[in-house]
């Protein structure tokens, strides 16, 4: 009983301060997980497996996908907003193939004549730039690329 109550006592010292999963997760309930990185924003099943997300935008650089056991125990996390998962995002894949790989965006915009749409992700890079995803109305993705964020913008004033 003691050793579950540091363990308890552990888990909500790292819940103020955690923004991300750690190992230390590992084999810990669903309840602890959401205890520690709040609601998930998404819950589905990849590869046979339950799947949470955590979402860190809009200006957040990260998105996390914690995978569960059939008895709701962690058994891993990764971090999903990389280059490599970037470069596997090609036009023809479908919106649920998009989210399947690296979350959905919490900055999205409709394009103009309602030709679609377009989703931001800011990422960890030495430059100040955000992965792009234009989908088509039916949520086919057109095309993708980087893109400069709002707050990288350089505007001259002297106008």
């Amino acid at each position: 009983m003691f050793r579950y109550l540091i363990g308890a006592a552990m888990l909500l010292l790292t819940a103020c301060a955690s923004y991300g999963p750690t190992d230390a997760l590992i084999g810990r309930s669903q309840a602890d997980v959401i205890a520690l990185l709040g609601a998930p924003a998404r819950e589905s099943v990849d590869e046979g497996r339950r799947r949470l997300d955590f979402l860190r935008g809009p200006y957040g650089k990260q998105s996390y996908f914690v995978y569960l056991d059939d008895k709701g125990r962690v058994l891993s996390w990764r971090q999903v907003l990389t280059e490599e998962n970037f470069l596997k995002i090609l036009p023809g894949m479908s919106r649920e193939e998009v989210i399947k790989l690296i979350g959905e965006s919490r900055v999205q915009f409709g394009l103009a004549r309602d030709r679609g749409y377009v989703w931001s992700y800011r990422y960890e890079t030495a430059f100040c730039q955000w992965f792009q995803i234009e989908f088509t109305k039916n949520d086919i993705v057109r095309s993708t690329g980087h893109g400069t964020p709002p707050e990288c913008e350089v505007h001259d004033d002297r106008r």
